[in-house]
């Protein structure tokens, strides 16, 4: 299976502009041959927790309209899309939620980011449970960002099954975790890790893109690169 790890630059709090280029990378990755396309932390609004937390109408639903072009997109290519958004929960502030649409368009699950960091603990809901689902027999974990400094996520989804670890991100050109996080749960449990990160400047800062994977033995097997909007494939198992 190939699992496209997809990266661009998002508009501060533009869904609608936001989910167009979301659309597009499903289609062109599908094209490529991709089965699985992952997007960016907050891909759908900009990595902006400012922002969100002082404009209610950028919190989505889960059957929020301004999606429907993401699930026609996964219906036309046939593939699954993992879409990262504030997505409104029952508490009434958003999570900073992973969207799994099915090659049907249809929802196949949905993650809430359990460990919240910094600036976040001010706007979202923390997450209470873990982010799973199965696609051609491949079990796949969800994780977002922060989540990934923390090794039991990667250790509960190696007991449930799961091979394919998905993370969503946010990261500046001087976060270690691509060389202390990301390889090391590839290394240490036997996955196939595969990462979505930002490009372009956000409230995190000057993102750097670098999506791709890491296979069972922490080795890159996939990098789309610093700064250019588009994807890298990653074959897994």
């Amino acid at each position: 299976m190939i699992v496209a790890a997809a990266q661009f630059a998002p508009v501060a709090g533009d869904v609608e502009a936001n989910v167009r280029t979301v659309a597009g990378l499903i289609r062109e990755a599908a094209a490529e041959g991709a089965r699985v396309v992952v997007l960016p932390e907050l891909a759908l609004t900009g990595y902006e927790p400012t922002l969100i937390g002082a404009t209610p109408a950028l919190h989505l639903a889960e059957d929020d309209p301004r999606l429907d072009p993401v699930r026609e997109a996964c219906r036309a290519a046939g593939v699954a899309a993992v879409v990262n958004g504030p997505v409104r929960t029952a508490g009434g502030r958003p999570g900073i939620t992973s969207l799994v649409f099915g090659p049907d368009g249809e929802l196949l699950a949905r993650y809430d980011k359990a460990h919240l960091h910094g600036i976040e603990n001010e706007v979202f809901a923390p997450g209470t449970a873990d982010g799973r689902f199965t696609l051609d027999g491949v079990r796949f974990a969800l994780a977002t960002c922060y989540d990934n400094r923390f090794p039991d996520i990667a250790e509960r989804a190696v007991a449930d099954g799961c091979t394919v670890y998905l993370a969503s991100s946010a990261l500046d050109p001087d976060n270690d975790s691509f060389e202390k996080v990301y390889p090391v749960r590839a290394r240490d449990f036997g996955l196939y890790v595969v990462l979505a990160n930002v490009v372009g400047t956000c409230e995190a800062g000057p993102c750097v893109g670098l999506s791709g994977g890491w296979g069972p033995d922490g080795e890159r097997i996939a990098d789309a690169g610093p700064e250019r909007a588009g994807f890298a494939l990653a074959e897994v198992g």
